[in-house]
């Protein structure tokens, strides 16, 4: 096989970093993101191909029956998955990405005699082991396979201490020129303590600890590059990290805790960890007639879509019904909290797969103002994200988030399922005000009601 000139695989490899910084950036906003995503993986192809004639590799048809077999299964489970299964899929793809980084350096050990890379290679084995399989239990978590509640049992933290410290004990021999052994013993720690990190997790806070284990891949592959000796893989990986630090940071404020609050609350009390009893206190129901009328002889119209809303699937119906109401010469806007669903864009990217002008999805900090002026709130498939509880109860597993001030609208109505309480499992008190009217059943097919009576005034 004709190898590259090293000059060009480095202009290659500039080239695909480059692309990677030019695929944040379009991923920076809903209009650019499907270009973004297209330049990465443009970027990545570049990056395996300008590899693979680059390098004098060895089991060539392997490796090519591994990529065959890897897009033959990757290919269709992307396409078919739903937008609400998106969260559980970036939770896999982040730990398989964490896997392989281990396993990378697992095989490189024995060829590390600098002691610098062998703090590398720990360093990926240890790391990427706890990305694999705290990602591993996120998705299990999401998909429901287990209790979304956080797992918490007297000694936790003691067993998680004493999980780390041999793991750091481990290292350190490792890289004084330990066995492979130590190193398997590393590994089984790091999976072990993977899953101790994401167990007390429970509620809204499981997609923000998918972000942060994405950092940690990221970090993984970053020092597999250092080990290979391998440029775009640092570069790729450090991308990764601080995109995903950054991310976790911005959607730990958007709940208004920290961090830290999201991964040990539980041990406190303080995690989104409530009940998912019912309520059975009274509440004023209505009629997709009624409601109709609400909407339809409103000056002003704020939209507040949830997850009910993804689940149903109810993003066409939701954008007819606002093109219904505009040619009545009623305004209406989209409000996007930002992590309504359960990943930040999640209500962004379903709307514009519906068609709603991107001019019409107000961010919090800029439709907040405006509640106060909206005749209706039509708050589809949310709880949390409007729950005064926030502002007025302190020790709610919600309290410091900021939330949509939904409250100040003249006339709010909820389209919900039934009355289960949120992912933070608390009640929304809003539900219970004078001005709330409540119209229950699946979010689509009330979406269809809706819009048929107001359509028929």
């Amino acid at each position: 096989m004709i190898l590259l000139d090293p000059n060009v695989t480095a202009l290659l490899y500039l080239a695909a970093a480059v692309f990677f910084i030019l695929a944040l950036k379009g991923l920076n906003s809903p209009r650019t993101a499907r270009r973004g995503n297209l330049i990465g993986a443009f970027g990545a192809l570049v990056a395996v191909v300008t590899v693979f004639f680059s390098t004098r590799l060895d089991n060539v048809p392997l490796i090519l029956g591994a990529i065959a077999v890897g897009s033959g299964v990757a290919a269709p489970v992307a396409r078919r998955v739903k937008m609400t299964q998106m969260p559980q899929l970036v939770a896999l793809f982040n730990g398989v990405g964490g896997g392989a980084a281990a396993l990378v350096a697992l095989l490189e050990l024995p060829h590390a005699e600098d002691a610098w890379v062998r703090v590398a290679v720990v360093f990926t084995l240890l790391v990427g082991a706890v990305s694999f399989a705290g990602s591993a239990v996120t998705f299990a978590k999401l998909q429901e396979l287990m209790t979304t509640r956080p797992v918490v049992f007297p000694g936790l933290p003691v067993l998680m201490g004493a999980v780390l410290l041999a793991a750091v004990g481990a290292a350190a021999a490792v890289v004084m020129g330990g066995s492979l052994a130590l190193a398997l013993l590393l590994l089984l720690l790091g999976l072990v303590a993977g899953v101790l990190l994401v167990l007390p997790v429970g509620g809204a806070d499981v997609p923000i600890v998918i972000s942060l284990l994405n950092a940690f891949t990221g970090l993984a592959v970053a020092a597999s590059g250092l080990v290979l000796g391998n440029v775009l893989l640092v570069v790729a990986g450090t991308l990764v990290g601080a995109s995903g630090t950054i991310l976790t940071r911005a959607m730990a404020a958007a709940m208004g805790r920290s961090v830290a609050g999201i991964l040990f609350g539980a041990f406190r009390g303080g995690s989104t960890a409530g009940s998912t009893v019912m309520s059975d206190r009274p509440v004023r129901s209505s009629s997709p007639e009624d409601v109709a009328v609400l909407l339809g002889y409103a000056q002003r119209v704020i939209i507040v879509p949830g997850y009910g809303l993804a689940v149903a699937q109810g993003q066409h119906t939701a954008a007819e019904l606002a093109q219904a109401l505009e040619s009545r010469g009623i305004r209406v806007d989209f409000a996007i909290h930002p992590v309504a669903g359960r990943m930040p864009g999640h209500m962004n990217v379903l709307l514009a797969e519906a068609n709603v002008p991107y001019e019409s999805l107000k961010e919090m900090g800029e439709i907040n103002s405006e509640f106060r002026t909206a005749d209706v709130a039509l708050v589809v498939g949310a709880n949390d994200v409007v729950n005064p509880a926030a502002k007025t109860t302190a020790g709610s597993p919600i309290y410091g988030m900021p939330i949509l001030e939904v409250a100040d609208a003249r006339q709010v109505v909820f389209l919900k399922r039934s009355m289960r309480p949120g992912f933070a499992g608390i009640e929304n008190d809003l539900m219970f005000e004078p001005q709330t009217t409540l119209l229950f059943g699946d979010a689509k097919e009330s979406l269809t009601k809706v819009l048929g009576a107001v359509k028929a005034l």
